[in-house]
């Protein structure tokens, strides 16, 4: 069953950020990993609103969440620290 990155950003470093999704993107793609809406326009109905929301498709949850503990994703991750505000979780679907 496929699984999915879902992330909402705000950004407050755009370099910072944009090294962080630049090193992202390789480490993603490496484990399966299918950008499925990045930085897309959205409607925001409830809750805390983000103007940068990534949805990213796996094969698995196995294989979304090795991608997040890999090596190559935290080495890009450090970029991320600091330069934005995020929520990320890994659901379950079709």
């Amino acid at each position: 069953m496929a699984a999915y990155w879902i992330a909402h950003v705000h950004v407050t470093d755009p370099d910072g950020y944009g090294e962080y999704a630049r090193r992202a993107t390789g480490a993603i793609e490496a484990h399966g990993g299918e950008f499925l809406a990045r930085a897309s326009r959205t409607v925001w109905l409830e809750g805390k609103q983000r103007e940068r929301n990534v949805v990213v498709r796996f094969p698995s949850l196995e294989d979304a969440e090795a991608c997040y503990r890999s090596e190559a994703y935290q080495e890009a991750l450090t970029f991320a620290q600091g330069a934005a505000e995020r929520d990320l979780c890994i659901v379950e679907g079709n």
